[in-house]
This record gives C-alpha cells, sequence and structure tokens, in this order.
C-alpha cells in the first residue's frame, strides 16, 4: 500500500515537477507553480511517445524520462523552492484523497471496475508490452494476449496516456495492475492544479478557490468513469483545462517562450486521443488565433500562430502517424448511434451537470425530485456564473467552459452514446465551476446567506452523488489477481496456456508471457465444447465439457479451483495448488494421445457413477 499510493504518486509528480521545469528552461519562461507538473506530465507523454514507437528503443523510455526530469530538477529547483500556497495544497490533495478513498479504504492495493468494464485489463497487457516492445508486435505467438494487442495497436490505438503508467511501473517495480489506480488519482490531482489556476480570476480568497476546485473535480460522471477504469475521460479533462491556462498569456504575450507550453500540451493532448483529440483542442486554438487578430490584426497573429505548429506539429509526431485509429472498427464505435458498448441505455444529457445520485451512473437517479432541483440549481448558478465571467474579463475559465462545452456539445450530437457518455463525462468539471463561479458572484452582490445556501446545495449534491457512487465500486479481488501474477510469472514461456474461466485479467494481462487464451474470449484457436458450440463472452465452463483433442493443444491449463472440478485428462498433472487456481501441464509432445475422455457427473452432482455400458465400451477400445 506505502508503494503503490504514496511512493508511486510521489515519484511521478517529482518526474512530472522535473520535466515541467525543463520545459520552462528550455522555453526562458516561469510558470504558476501549480501548473508546472501538469506541463511535465504531458511532456512526459510526448518524449514516452517517441521512445515507444519501435521496439529498438521502447526500454529506453523510462530511463530517458527519469534523466531528464533530473536534468530540470538539477538545472532549476533551488531557485524553484519557495513558500506554497497552502489553500491550493489542500485543495488538490483533498481531491486526490477523494480518489483514492475507495480502494485505500479496503486495506489492499487493487483497481476498481472490475468486469463492469474489462478495458483495463486490456489497457494493463497494452501498457507492459508498449514499453517493452513499443508497438511491435513481433514474435508474439497466437493467444488471447497476442489477439487482443493486434486489435489495438495494429488499429493505431492511442496509447500516450498509459505511457506514466508503464514508467512508473518500470521504476517503482510493482505490476501496473496495482498502480493503476494511484496513477488516475494522480491525474484527478493535476486536473484540480489546472482548476485552481483557472479560478484566480474568479474568486478574491484561496479558501473560495480551494472549496470551487474540489466541488468541480469531482464530478459524479467524471468520478465514476474514473472508479469504472477509464482513463482517457479524465485525462482529457485535465488537458483541455490545462491547455485553457496556458493560452491566455500566450495570446497576450505571443512570444515564442510563451508558445512552448501550449504546443507541448496539445501534443499530448493529441498522443492521448490521436486525431479525435481534435475535437478538443480545435475551439480553444481557433479562440486563441481570433484573439491574436483582434490584438494584433491578421498579419500581427501569422507569426504566432506559424511558431506555434512549428514546435506543436513535430512534437506530435507519434500521433499523426497512427492513421488507421478513425477507421473500421474504431469508427462505427464513434459514430453509430445504436452503440451502446458497456452502458445499459444512453446517458441523460443532465448528467453533465456533474450531479447525479446513484451507485451506477449508468442508471437513473431513483431521487427523482432532489436531482431535478439539485441539476436547476446548478444551471442556474452556471449560467450566472458565465456571465459574471463575462463582466469580470476572466478569459481563462471563459475560455475552458466555452471550449470545453462546445467540444462537449459537437460530441453529442454527432457521436454513438457510448462517446457522447464519454464526451458528457470530459464536459462536467466545466459546468461545475461555472456553478461555483456563480455562487462566488452573489458574495460580491452581498448575498452571502443565498451563496452558502447554494454552496451547500452543490458540494452536497456533489458529495452525496460520490458516497452512493463508492458503493456501486467493484473492486478488484486483490488475492485472487496477486495468485494469477504469481503463476504468471512460474509459467512463463511455457504456453501455450488456457483458461476456461472468464478471466480477462489473466490472460490479457498476468499470464501473458505464457501464451493465455481464454476460452469464452478474443482468441486465435477454436476452443469447442463436446457439442461443437462454441462458449460467449463472459461464459465459464468445467474442463470435462471442451473438446479434448482441442484442449490438449494447451501445454498448461490455469483452472479455478472448485469443489465439482474435473480432473483434466491424463496426460496432464498437477504442477502447482493454490488458494484460487490449480495449474497443469502436460509433457512437451507435439500431440499428445488420449484414447477417449469419459466425463462424469455435472456441476451439480460431481460424483456420478458410471453407466456399465460406457465401462465397458471404453474397455473395448
Amino acid at each position: 500500500m506505502f508503494v503503490c499510493w504514496v511512493a508511486f504518486p510521489a515519484l511521478l509528480l517529482a518526474l512530472s515537477f522535473g520535466c515541467g521545469l525543463l520545459v520552462e528552461r528550455i522555453a526562458g519562461i516561469e510558470l504558476p507553480d501549480l501548473l508546472v507538473p501538469g506541463v511535465g506530465m504531458a511532456a512526459i507523454i510526448v518524449v514516452a511517445g517517441f521512445t515507444t514507437i519501435v521496439d529498438a528503443t521502447a526500454e529506453f523510455t523510462a530511463p530517458v524520462v527519469a534523466a531528464l526530469a533530473v536534468v530540470g530538477l538539477g538545472l532549476s529547483l533551488p531557485s524553484r523552492l519557495r513558500r506554497p500556497e497552502w489553500w491550493a495544497v489542500g485543495a488538490v490533495l483533498a481531491v486526490f484523497a477523494v480518489y483514492a478513498a475507495p480502494i485505500v479504504l479496503s486495506g489492499e492495493p487493487t483497481f476498481g471496475g472490475y468486469i463492469k468494464l474489462d478495458d483495463t485489463a486490456s489497457w494493463l497487457g497494452i501498457t507492459d508490452r508498449v514499453m517493452q516492445h513499443g508497438r511491435s508486435l513481433a514474435g508474439l505467438q497466437p493467444s488471447t494476449y497476442q489477439a487482443m494487442l493486434h486489435f489495438y495497436v495494429d488499429s493505431d490505438y492511442p496509447v500516450g496516456t498509459f505511457l506514466p503508467l508503464g514508467i512508473g511501473h518500470v521504476l517503482i517495480g510493482q505490476d501496473s495492475a496495482w498502480l493503476y489506480q494511484p496513477y488516475l488519482a494522480v491525474l484527478a490531482l493535476l486536473l484540480a492544479c489546472a482548476l485552481y489556476e483557472l479560478t484566480r480570476s474568479l474568486f478574491q480568497w484561496g479558501l473560495c478557490r480551494a472549496l470551487a476546485v474540489f466541488i468541480a473535480a469531482q464530478s459524479a460522471l467524471l468520478f465514476g468513469y474514473t472508479m469504472w477504469g477509464g482513463v482517457k475521460e479524465l485525462a482529457t479533462a485535465w488537458l483541455v483545462a490545462l491547455l485553457a491556462v496556458l493560452l491566455v498569456p500566450a495570446v497576450r504575450a505571443p512570444s515564442a517562450r510563451n508558445l512552448v507550453a501550449p504546443a507541448v500540451v496539445t501534443a499530448a493532448t493529441l498522443g492521448a486521443l490521436s486525431y479525435a483529440g481534435g475535437i478538443w483542442l480545435a475551439p480553444l486554438v481557433v479562440a486563441a488565433v481570433v484573439a491574436l487578430v483582434r490584438r494584433a490584426g491578421f498579419a500581427g497573429a501569422l507569426r504566432p500562430a506559424g511558431i506555434f505548429a512549428a514546435i506543436a506539429l513535430p512534437l506530435s509526431i507519434p500521433a499523426l502517424l497512427l492513421v488507421k485509429f478513425l477507421s473500421e472498427p474504431a469508427a462505427s464505435t464513434i459514430t453509430t448511434q445504436s452503440r451502446l458498448a458497456n452502458l445499459i441505455q444512453p446517458l441523460s444529457p443532465f448528467q453533465v451537470v456533474g450531479i447525479w445520485p446513484v451507485d451506477d451512473f449508468r442508471l437513473r437517479s431513483p431521487h427523482t425530485v432532489a436531482t431535478a432541483i439539485l441539476i436547476a440549481v446548478t444551471i442556474v448558478a452556471a449560467l450566472f456564473g458565465v456571465y459574471a465571467a463575462w463582466l469580470r474579463r476572466a478569459w481563462q475559465p471563459l475560455l475552458y467552459i466555452g471550449g470545453v462545452g462546445l467540444s462537449g456539445a459537437v460530441v453529442y450530437l454527432v457521436a454513438s452514446p457510448w462517446v457522447d457518455a464519454k464526451a458528457l463525462a470530459i464536459t462536467s468539471p466545466a459546468v461545475l465551476l461555472a456553478a461555483t463561479a456563480g455562487i462566488g458572484a452573489l458574495v460580491d452582490t452581498r448575498a452571502a446567506i443565498v451563496a452558502l445556501v447554494l454552496t451547500i446545495a452543490l458540494a452536497g449534491g456533489v458529495l452525496w452523488s460520490n458516497v452512493l457512487a463508492y458503493g456501486g465500486i467493484n473492486l478488484g479481488p486483490r488475492d485472487r489477481m496477486a495468485e494469477l501474477e504469481h503463476i504468471g510469472k512460474a509459467i512463463a514461456g511455457q504456453g501455450p496456456t488456457l483458461m476456461t474461466d472468464y478471466e480477462p485479467y489473466g490472460v490479457r494481462h498476468f499470464l501473458r508471457n505464457a501464451d493465455p487464451e481464454g476460452a469464452s474470449e478474443l482468441r486465435r484457436r477454436r476452443i469447442p465444447l463436446r457439442n461443437g458450440s462454441l462458449l460467449e463472452k463472459g461464459e465459464s465452463a468445467e474442463v470435462d465439457q471442451f473438446d479434448t483433442p482441442s484442449l490438449l493443444v494447451y501445454r498448461t491449463l490455469v483452472l479455478r479451483r472448485s469443489p465439482v472440478g474435473s480432473r483434466p485428462p491424463a496426460p496432464y498433472e498437477l504442477v502447482s495448488s493454490g488458494r484460487w487456481y490449480d495449474v497443469w501441464q502436460r509433457a512437451i509432445t507435439p500431440s499428445p494421445r488420449v484414447i477417449s475422455h469419459l466425463p462424469l457427473g455435472d456441476d451439480v452432482n460431481s460424483g456420478a457413477v458410471p453407466k456399465c455400458a460406457e465401462v465397458l465400451a471404453l474397455a473395448r477400445r
């Protein structure tokens, strides 16, 4: 727990801070303290994107990033040591604690969203492969692991958001499964840092800024996605907020120095989302260009725009190489209006408000009246907040709220319900930030009592939603997953391996070095049952139910322990037995021979007596 939830976040923030200081040095500017780690994390995504393009340089990713961070810290750290802004520190740490609490309070390092969204198993498998071999799939034998990588990596799926996790995994020595949720909590912390800077022009007092950030950063939908294992939604929300903060100073003083950090964040956004990131970047960048033209004229805007493109485009080369990502099958997932994927039904557009008191964000809230009142109050407060920000000429929060709101609206109108839900999650912190701005403006009009009541309602609605969400989080079974991790190390290179129960974390991640296949997973071989049928995704079957010749293809069987479990065919011998799994192996022979296999009993009656005719038939053979 200490290594995963203290050492790893501290290491990741130290790397980010060092790389952020290096970006400062290269640009010749000084960023606000709270933005340094965010810019540094974006730089890590950009640098790692280059080193993981090919196999030859992938293993150098972690050492290169560590070296860059050390250089940045060595060059700038002494001069950047100053007294921290305690309200800011308190706000970002409180946000980190909220996102950490469901896992930390369980007492074990694990992850959320177990089986609800099995994509996390794929993200873990992709992370380890990319850190070792880049985007190369050479040398992989037919397996579920290889098929999963082929589906994602060969379709140019963007992996930028996984790279900091992989770097931390290499440097800290813990399996990425146990670091996944701490990594998401660090991204939430970086989102809070960006939001705090956005609120400087909205609130006079640090306490007000801290409270606004604490509320906005834990929007119910974004929090729900994070506890579901979603990384891109949280990463995009952070990157868009960070870019909005950086673009306004760049417009006010459009020198090459002020354009470096926004260019790095732009490249990181494309690295995280590939070309799809353009939908979130376009409103911010276009607004910045329009402001430049109004400020310096068309001719005066050409030079800074050209400098920005000259920096951002080369840094985005790894992302721009991913030309197949928006082709089939990904394109249909993004645009098909009937595409629900892991949703139960299309989400309500009102979930963008960030208040939704229910234990699973895919469901309608049973507290209809209270939810409607809280949403209505939040919308009114948000509209008033935008108006108040306009009167104050608070361009940074206005750019953020307007830019992310426009992008989210476009996505919601044209994309599938699955992608709509992601857009609502990414947009939701902006709505809550606007609502807190509206409440803050009431204080200036001497309506302090009304502001206090609205603050309690807004904060209460968000916290109520997330407290209920705690109850709907499926935590990964730590002991069972740790046993699979141990088995994976023990049988590495002893494949092919078969799992007959549905366990995506086993065949996509923990057993990856033993060429694993799941009987009900994406696979390269047919694994029929004795009646010739195949298992559907999510199904499990007892080993006796499988066609024996198809079973004998696998050298190793990792079988879930059960009081009604059967012994595998005769060539297999038990090599290890744990609390959750038995591992069986056969000798290395091209085609082991089993004359006949007679399954007895079933899941209910495991001790069935064989029929005499069946025994006599075996004897004749």
